[in-house]
């Protein structure tokens, strides 16, 4: 994206209006012949529910990342409104909708495969309702959210979002944009702000800090010093999020086109090892191979998303927790445990403590298996193996794997060309690679003699 036209519009409106998030001169509102946002550009059913909710005398505006990418010049598919409405009151409104979450109450209006999600103006939680009241907001001992459904004004909504740029609302009522927090500013110098003094911010909700990189990475911003500084003090806070909460996270960070760039900044500011640490154990030990395989597993996941192609999480978190299984599974060879069944007790092991951090689903974690084990099958060329490989559900995965592990240099090159030039043979010409390949023949398996019965 591009900020050219963010640029030309903060400098119209330098000098002209009332600077953004003065709580003495309120937001700084921009007229509709002064920005980019159209509705041509809006869902339709984004528009609709805007529609109903100011019909039935409710504030309602699109916000965020929608607001956000038409001023970049993007096209957005997913837009998000912001509503004095309650949960309950836009429930009524909406037959197609649906109340989801406990620690923050949002609605789903859906339209076909489309979910517009709504949620309520968050308020102050120093007001008396939401320090009486423990269902309505709650805090651990160290600062972090419970819970926050503490209702309020639309500014004060605007201050309890995690980015300034996050922070831009726009109004069907008189198509204005308004920023309350100097978000248009922001954009203009293409930087990340915390909305807040960053350390609680990142306490209330450790996740912001997940969220700061993955929009640094995507737009490529710049993070405010300000709000970098508590990142790496406060990164093993993300120990305590919910692993189901986690796994969610890491699809959006790294599986939304900008991965590579997301990972590095998670390492430079230790926001990987909470969430992997047995990876970042062994990544620490220095060995190049496991860093490139990471590397490269990422890269090529940006450039599927950017060709439209599909991605599956099974093979993004085959990438991410390989190096701690195939370490497993070495040391457990090394005890004289066979090859396949070290792999089957390594990948045993590591998911177990995975799941602490990362709740992986199951629907993932199987083909997962498989992909590994692909690995130890491919070069098992002989007789009709080969052909039944072909047939595996996840043939097509486990061999982009192995493409993988040959790039960074973990095994000699040469299998993947094998199993490519195979893959497009025809049948005769498959037989004779059989034959010629160098795979090791198979064992052959002792049978066991009988006891002989006693005469």
């Amino acid at each position: 994206m591009s900020s050219s036209a963010v640029t030309g519009l903060w400098k119209k409106l330098t000098g002209k209006l009332a600077k953004s998030g003065d709580p003495d001169t309120g937001p700084l509102v921009v007229p509709r012949d002064q920005h980019s946002v159209s509705r041509k550009l809006i869902s339709d059913n984004a528009l609709k529910v805007m529609h109903r909710l100011n019909q039935a005398n409710f504030d309602a505006f699109l916000v965020g990342g929608g607001v956000r990418d038409i001023l970049l010049g993007g096209h957005p598919k997913d837009f998000d409104v912001a509503t004095s409405a309650t949960p309950e009151q836009v429930r009524k409104l909406f037959r197609n909708s649906r109340i989801i979450g406990r620690r923050f109450r949002i609605v789903h209006v859906r339209f076909g495969r489309e979910i517009i999600e709504v949620t309520t103006f968050r308020g102050n939680h120093n007001s008396p309702e939401a320090t009486s009241n423990q269902k309505h907001a709650m805090r651990n001992e160290d600062g972090m959210l419970l819970r926050d459904n503490v209702y309020g004004s639309v500014d004060e909504d605007a201050i309890r979002r995690d980015l300034t740029i996050n922070a831009l609302y726009y109004s069907s009522r008189d198509f204005c944009v308004y920023d309350f927090v100097g978000g248009l500013e922001d954009l203009e110098k293409r930087r990340i702000r915390v909305i807040g003094d960053p350390e609680t911010r990142y306490r209330e909700d450790p996740v912001r800090m997940l969220r700061t990189v993955r929009f640094a990475a995507k737009l490529g911003f710049d993070i405010d010093a300000g709000s970098e500084a508590p990142m790496q003090p406060l990164a093993p806070m993300l120990s305590d999020i919910a692993p189901a909460r986690m796994f969610d996270e890491v699809i959006k960070l790294l599986m939304a086109g900008s991965g590579l760039a997301t990972y590095a900044l998670m390492q430079r500011y230790g926001l990987f090892a909470p969430l992997f640490p047995q990876t970042q154990h062994i990544l620490d030990s220095k060995n190049p191979a496991d860093a490139e395989l990471i590397h490269h597993g990422l890269s090529n996941t940006d450039g599927r998303i950017a060709e439209g192609k599909p991605v599956t999480p099974a093979f993004l978190y085959a990438v991410l927790l390989w190096p701690a299984v195939r370490e497993s599974q070495r040391q457990l060879v090394s005890e004289g445990v066979p090859e396949i069944p070290a792999l089957h007790q390594a990948a045993d092991q590591v998911l177990s403590l995975q799941q602490q951090s990362v709740a992986i689903p199951k629907r993932f974690s199987l083909p997962m298996r498989d992909i590994w084990e692909l690995q130890f099958r491919f070069p098992n060329r002989r007789g009709n193996r080969a052909e039944r490989l072909l047939e595996q559900r996840y043939f097509r995965a486990g061999y982009d794997f192995l493409l993988l592990r040959e790039q960074c240099g973990e095994i000699e090159p040469g299998l993947g060309q094998w199993w490519q030039a195979f893959q497009e043979a025809q049948p005769d010409t498959r037989d004779g690679m059989v034959k010629h390949s160098d795979s090791p023949p198979p064992k052959r398996r002792r049978r066991r003699r009988r006891p002989k019965s006693p005469s």
